[in-house]
C-alpha cells in the first residue's frame, strides 16, 4: 500500500502545483480534507485539471453503479446531490485519492475537497498520511 499512497501523494503535489496562484487551500477538519473555494468563472479550467489527474468521476446518476469504496467515500461525505461530483483515482486499490466538487446553492462559487481514503491503516499511519496530505497543499 505504501507505493499506492506515494503515487497518490505525488498526484496531490501535481494538483497543488497546477492550482498554485489559482486556489488557496485550508484544512477542513469536518471531512479531514484540504478545501478550496473558487468562483464559477474558473470551473472549466479547474475541472479539466481534476479530470486530467483523477481517472473517474461519479455523480448522483452513476454513483449507484460505483465500486463499494466509492459509495463509502460518498456516504462519508454526506452523499451526492445533483450537480455534485466525486472524482477518484482507481477505486479498486487500498488507497483512493478523491476530490468532492460541490457547487454552492447561489450558483456563484464551488468548493472542492481533496482527501485520501484508506481501507486499512492504524490510527498512527492514518494521522501520518493526513499530515503528508496537508504538506502537499502547503498546510
Amino acid at each position: 500500500m505504501n507505493d499506492t499512497v506515494q503515487s497518490d501523494l505525488d498526484v496531490c503535489r501535481e494538483l497543488s502545483r497546477s492550482f498554485q496562484g489559482t486556489l488557496t487551500w485550508k484544512w477542513d477538519s469536518r471531512f479531514e480534507t484540504v478545501l478550496a473555494e473558487f468562483g464559477v468563472d474558473k470551473k472549466d479550467n479547474i475541472r479539466a485539471t481534476l479530470e486530467q489527474h483523477l481517472s473517474a468521476a461519479w455523480d448522483s446518476a452513476n454513483v449507484g453503479n460505483a465500486p463499494d469504496t466509492v459509495r463509502v467515500i460518498k456516504d462519508d461525505l454526506g452523499g451526492l446531490m445533483a450537480g455534485q461530483i466525486l472524482f477518484t483515482s482507481d477505486p479498486n486499490r487500498g488507497v483512493v485519492l478523491f476530490c468532492a466538487w460541490w457547487p454552492w446553492g447561489n450558483g456563484e462559487k464551488i468548493s472542492i475537497r481533496v482527501g485520501l481514503w484508506f481501507t486499512q491503516l492504524s490510527d498512527a499511519e492514518y494521522a501520518e498520511n493526513l499530515q503528508k496530505l496537508k504538506v502537499c497543499f502547503g498546510l
